[in-house]
């Protein structure tokens, strides 16, 4: 065990040494050196913070989700960088960041913690100046997302859709050639890693388990978790260690102000390549 008292950890980002995470509950984005020595960088957040990712410059952008927005660091605060109630028709969640400071943005597309019937969602894309669109339309959950090693695709899970999509990144941010890159059937990715050989390493949201799946749909490793796991990412000093976040479940009377979850990590064989 890396660190425990963890309410719901999502969006964990291997970032200048340290294994960054949110906190749902806690409200608060945290910072873990490989040794397990904690920081909070950001406290008493209004909202839930999701997903993290950094600009060219260094901010750091946030996933609010229930406001459907991304915060930018700014002079010593997080202030709205986007906007996305036009487009997200459920809470927003997971994000990538390209090079450039593009933003993928999942959302779950209906209220899953009240038990509303699922819906597609759309995969909203949010350029460097703030700007958002629809980068993809109809998606199941939308939400663990990487981007190859070569910044030319982007690959993201459909946690309800049981599998992977892949799109060709162009010039301009949108994105083309929709395909289907793996089927993970009986299983539901949620954040998820990618690493030099192009394979995905995923939490399977409705398992305790990390599931380690190539192109094409083949599973080549599983590590069980001691607890149920919905986000993962390589990293460490050479990029092998892999961060498992755990917690009881995902609803706000399960965990919240319990401080029952947890992140493990483990030393795999392939390092982490591409983003985040």
């Amino acid at each position: 065990m890396l660190v425990d008292g963890i309410d719901f950890g999502e969006g964990p980002r291997w970032h200048n040494g340290e294994l960054w995470y949110s906190d749902f509950f806690q409200h608060t984005i945290y910072a873990v050196t490989a040794s397990g020595d904690r920081r909070a960088v950001w406290t008493d957040l209004k909202d839930r913070p999701s997903g993290l990712g950094w600009m060219p410059d260094g901010s750091l952008l946030v996933v609010a989700q229930f406001t459907r927005s991304v915060l930018r660091e700014q002079d010593g605060a997080l202030v709205l960088h986007a906007d996305l109630s036009a487009y997200a028709t459920g809470f927003c969640n997971d994000m990538v960041v390209a090079a450039d400071g593009t933003a993928y943005v999942g959302n779950a597309g209906f209220d899953m913690e009240s038990g509303e019937p699922p819906r597609n969602a759309d995969l909203v894309c949010v350029r460097p100046d703030g700007t958002a669109s629809v980068a993809a339309e109809g998606l199941q959950f939308p939400n663990g997302s990487v981007i190859t090693a070569d910044g030319a695709t982007l690959i993201v899970g459909e946690t309800m859709g049981a599998g992977y999509l892949a799109f060709t990144i162009n010039a301009d941010g949108s994105l083309s050639d929709r395909r289907r890159w793996a089927d993970t059937p009986g299983m539901f990715p949620d954040g998820c890693t990618s690493d030099a050989e192009g394979a995905i390493w995923f939490a399977d949201a409705f398992g305790s388990q990390l599931v380690r799946v190539k192109e094409g749909g083949e599973i080549t490793d599983r590590v069980a978790t001691p607890a149920p796991t919905f986000a993962c990412m390589l990293g460490g000093e050479d990029g092998k260690t892999l961060f498992a976040l755990c917690a009881p479940g995902f609803r706000k009377p399960e965990v919240a102000g319990k401080g029952a979850g947890a992140i493990y990590a483990t030393t795999v064989d392939v390092p982490h390549a591409g983003l985040p």
